[in-house]
C-alpha cells in the first residue's frame, strides 16, 4: 500500500510522478543500501604499502556487484589517489596470452596517453613511433621490443608504466574487471592467459609496484583462479556479497521516496522485503512495478494493497522463465528435487538430492540415483544454473531460483 507522506497534501490525480526505481544489469539504484563493511575494507586494501592482497568481489546475479564496483569502489579509489582502468571481460580475451596482454595495454593506455614520454635511452629502447606520450601505439611497441616470453614482456611493460605513474603523484593503478568468471586457461591450445595474469601481477607486486587486481564475477570465479595458480588463494581477499539485511532492504525501498509526496506503507515494505529475499535487483523490480501501479491508479488518497502476486508473475517471466524454458524435462525434475531441500538456497550434496527425489516420485517422472545426478550436474553448471563451491558442495547460481521452481510445480 502507498499512502501520502506525513505533512504532504494529496497529489492531484493527473500528476505524473517519476519512478525512482531502476532494475537492470549494472543500473545504479537511487540508494545503494548496505555494503558499508565491504567499502571500508576496500579502502583499507588500497592503503597497503606493498600489495599482498588483491580483491575478488563475488556473489550471485542481482546482488549489486557491478554497481558496487563501478560507483562506490571507483569513487573510493579516486579519493585514495588511485588510477582506475578496466572493462567487462569476455571469453575472447582469454583465447590466448597475447590477446589478454592487448586487453590490459588497451585499458591502461586510456590513462597513460596523458603522460609525457620519459627518457627511454637509459632503457636501451628508442621508439620508432613519433608519439610523445605513453599511448597505446607506444605501449604495444615497447611490449614487443622486450626480450623473453610473453609474461616477461608484460612485466617489463607494466614496470615501465609504473615509473610514469609515480611521476604524477598517484598511489597506484586498480585494474578492475567485471564478469571475470569467464577467466580461463586454454590447456588444449597450450595457452595460459589466466596463469600469465596472476604471475605478472604477483611478480610486480613483490617489487613494490602498486598495481592491484579487482575481479568481479559469479561464485565460480575464485575456484578458477586457485585452479590456475594455487598461490592465488593468498593473493586475493574474497568479498562475497549476498542479500541485504532487513534494515538495509527497507532503506533501499524507503530512501528513494524521501521528498516524494508518496511512500510505501510499513506493511508493503515488509511484503517487498520478504518477497525480494533482500536481493537488490528484486527489490528494484518489485518497487518499480508497485510504484507504477500506484501511478496508474486514479483513486485519491491511500491505494489498495499492491498486487504482489501479479508482480511476482511478471518477475518470473522477465528474470527466470528464459533460463527455465531451455531445459529438458529431466533437468527440470532434478532442479525441482533440489528446490525441495530445506537449504536449497544455501548448499546441497548429490546424496541429499538423491534421497529427496525418492520422496517426490509422485510428482516427478522418475527418482534419481546418485550416478544420474553426477552426470546431469555438469550440464546445469554449463547452463549457469548451478555452481560447485569451494566446499565441494553445490549451490544455485540464480537467487531465489528454488522458490521459482516450486511455483512451476505448484
Amino acid at each position: 500500500m502507498i499512502v501520502p507522506s506525513p505533512k504532504e497534501t494529496p497529489v492531484p490525480t493527473r500528476e505524473v510522478l517519476p519512478n525512482p526505481f531502476r532494475p537492470g544489469a549494472g543500473h545504479v539504484p537511487p540508494h545503494l543500501a548496505g555494503r558499508r563493511d565491504e567499502m571500508r575494507e576496500f579502502r583499507e586494501l588500497l592503503r597497503q604499502e606493498v600489495i599482498t592482497q588483491n580483491v575478488v568481489l563475488t556473489g550471485l546475479r542481482g546482488v549489486g556487484k557491478t554497481v558496487l564496483m563501478d560507483t562506490e569502489y571507483k569513487r573510493i579509489a579516486a579519493e585514495e589517489k588511485w588510477v582506475w582502468v578496466g572493462a567487462d571481460l569476455s571469453e575472447s580475451v582469454f583465447v590466448d596470452e597475447l590477446t589478454l596482454c592487448n586487453r590490459l595495454l588497451t585499458d591502461l593506455s586510456l590513462f597513460t596517453s596523458r603522460l609525457d614520454l620519459p627518457g627511454t635511452a637509459l632503457l636501451g629502447f628508442t621508439p620508432k613511433a613519433t608519439s610523445k606520450s605513453l599511448d597505446y601505439a607506444f605501449l604495444l611497441e615497447f611490449f614487443h621490443a622486450q626480450p623473453g616470453l610473453v609474461v616477461d614482456k608484460l612485466k617489463a611493460t607494466l614496470e615501465f608504466v609504473w615509473k610514469g605513474v609515480q611521476t604524477v603523484g598517484l598511489r597506484g593503478v586498480v585494474f578492475a574487471y567485471d564478469e571475470a568468471q569467464v577467466v580461463q586457461d586454454r590447456r588444449d591450445k597450450d595457452q595460459y592467459p589466466l596463469a600469465l595474469l596472476l604471475e605478472a601481477f604477483q611478480s610486480l607486486q613483490k617489487k613494490g609496484v602498486r598495481f592491484m587486481l579487482l575481479l568481479t564475477g559469479l561464485p565460480t570465479l575464485f575456484p578458477k583462479l586457485v585452479e590456475s595458480r594455487t598461490y592465488a588463494e593468498r593473493m586475493f581477499k574474497v568479498q562475497e556479497i549476498g542479500k541485504l539485511s532487513r534494515e538495509a532492504s527497507a532503506d533501499a525501498i524507503n530512501k528513494p521516496l524521501e521528498g516524494s509526496p508518496r511512500r510505501f506503507t510499513r506493511e508493503s515494505v515488509r511484503t517487498i522485503v520478504e518477497i525480494s529475499g533482500g536481493y537488490p535487483y528484486f527489490i528494484q523490480f518489485i518497487c518499480r512495478d508497485a510504484f507504477d501501479f500506484y501511478a496508474g491508479n486514479p483513486v485519491r488518497g491511500p491505494v489498495s494493497a499492491i498486487p504482489i502476486d501479479t508482480i511476482v508473475r511478471k518477475l518470473d517471466a522477465d528474470f527466470f522463465a528464459g533460463r527455465w524454458s531451455r531445459l529438458p524435462d529431466r533437468q527440470r525434475d532434478l532442479l525441482f528435487c533440489i528446490a525441495g531441500l530445506r537449504d536449497c538456497d544455501s548448499e546441497f550434496t548429490i546424496g541429499e538430492v538423491a534421497t529427496i527425489s525418492r520422496s517426490l516420485s509422485g510428482v516427478i517422472r522418475k527418482s534419481f540415483r546418485t550416478g544420474d545426478i553426477s552426470q546431469m550436474i555438469p550440464r546445469l553448471i554449463e547452463s549457469g544454473l548451478v555452481y560447485k563451491n569451494r566446499h565441494g558442495k553445490y549451490s544455485f547460481a540464480v537467487p531465489l531460483f528454488g522458490k521459482f521452481i516450486q511455483r512451476q510445480y505448484g
